[in-house]
């Protein structure tokens, strides 16, 4: 596991609930680290491109994450990816869905603090000083 795995999978892990799961887990870091997609800036403007840009935004902004359909989300990153992400994880396309649209907004609220996407290392570095700040401050 690298070291921005590592640093995500902290982030998700203070998340509580599901996020500590290690599969979703695992599928979030690999949708975040997917060539494909681009990262994290990558996810953020295949949400814009599909018509979801307030929603997006709202997760990278400082105020209220505005919610996701299991559909809007589909949308975004392809019925091709949300199917692996399903087989991945053992369940119904339906449901992994659902786990993704309630997780993401909170993922990439963590990874944006200041309301803006890193640039180059600078996610790297967010995540770092988030950890830090979790378990040293």
């Amino acid at each position: 596991m690298g070291l921005f795995d590592q640093v995500l999978g902290g982030a998700l892990n203070g998340l509580g609930g599901n996020a500590g799961g290690n599969g979703l887990q695992d599928v979030i870091m690999q949708l975040i680290n997917n060539p494909k997609i681009g990262g994290l800036e990558g996810l953020v403007k295949a949400f814009q491109s599909g018509g979801l840009g307030e929603i997006v935004n709202s997760w990278v902004g400082t105020g209220q994450n505005l919610p996701v359909s299991p559909e809007q989300l589909e949308s975004a990153i392809g019925s091709e990816q949300l199917s692996a992400v399903a087989s991945q994880l053992g369940i119904s396309q339906e449901q992994a869905g659902g786990q993704l649209a309630e997780l993401l907004p909170k993922v990439v609220d963590l990874l944006t603090p200041n309301g803006q996407l890193p640039q180059g290392g600078d996610l790297m570095a967010q995540g770092l000083e988030l950890l830090k700040g979790k378990f040293l401050g």
